[in-house]
């Protein structure tokens, strides 16, 4: 049986890529939302229980996983160690898809490794802060002493417990954008000038995270951007495409 960390839309596809392939697929989100995508693949298997290291690693043992591909988030970088972790543990075969970055040359880009850096340049380039870096992490700003005198707004997930949390951080609801993306080009553009954003704050979640059309819009409008690079992780194996990954469950079941 297959594991698959699917907490992205490609991760979705590619766990439904390897039943329609003929495999015994698991896959495992965190979400209601995310299940209720999944469940669109007839006899999928899908864990909505969070797996620490420990956890996933006794579920690995009692459901016989013979596979675990991490199809996870490009900056969930936890879930990736503990599940190399756990595989090493139990001795199961580990591959990450890897979605690729989506590609930039901008004058205006500005890389930086964290969101408390993101923060100390993002002040120095503007007044008004667009950030579209998720819900997470958003206490890093909030809380960052070079940004007391900035606006902030958030672009974040319209979920009732996201939203409870930038008005707990202190943003205010006029400055709460509550959409599910991708965003076209357009309306990313669109957004930036309605806030009067002066830089942009995100990360390069590539194509499929919306990553390119973020870069389009801020590159029209002539706004820099601080992009918060991909945590930099040894992953015991990894694919790009899907046939890769197809092709790694065969040789890991011979």
């Amino acid at each position: 049986m297959i594991f698959v960390v699917a907490g992205t839309q490609d991760g979705r596809e590619l766990a439904g890529f390897l039943l329609e392939k003929g495999q015994s697929v698991t896959a495992s989100v965190v979400s209601r939302y995310g299940e209720e995508l999944l469940s669109r693949y007839p006899g999928i298997v899908i864990n909505d229980r969070p797996l620490d290291e420990a956890a996933l690693a006794e579920y690995c043992r009692a459901h016989g996983v013979t596979v675990l591909v991490d199809a996870s988030h490009p900056y969930a970088a936890n879930i990736s160690e503990n599940a190399m972790r756990a595989c090493r543990a139990c001795g199961i075969p580990y591959i990450r898809y890897e979605r690729q970055s989506a590609p930039l040359d901008y004058e205006k880009a500005h890389y930086v490794a964290d969101y408390e850096e993101a923060a100390k340049v993002a002040a120095d380039l503007g007044r008004n802060i667009f950030l579209t870096t998720g819900s997470h992490n958003l206490k890093a700003f909030t809380e960052a002493p070079a940004l007391k005198k900035c606006v902030l707004t958030a672009r974040v997930l319209p979920a009732p417990e996201v939203i409870e949390e930038c008005t707990a951080l202190g943003f205010r609801p006029s400055h709460i954008v509550a959409l599910q993306g991708p965003f076209s080009e357009a309306l990313n553009e669109e957004l930036y000038k309605k806030y009067e954003a002066d830089v942009v704050v995100t990360k390069n979640g590539g194509t499929v995270g919306g990553a390119d059309t973020k870069f389009a819009a801020a590159m029209n409008l002539g706004l820099p951007l601080v992009i918060v690079e991909r945590p930099r992780i040894a992953y015991d194996n990894m694919a790009q495409t899907f046939e890769e990954v197809l092709a790694f469950v065969h040789k890991a079941e011979k």
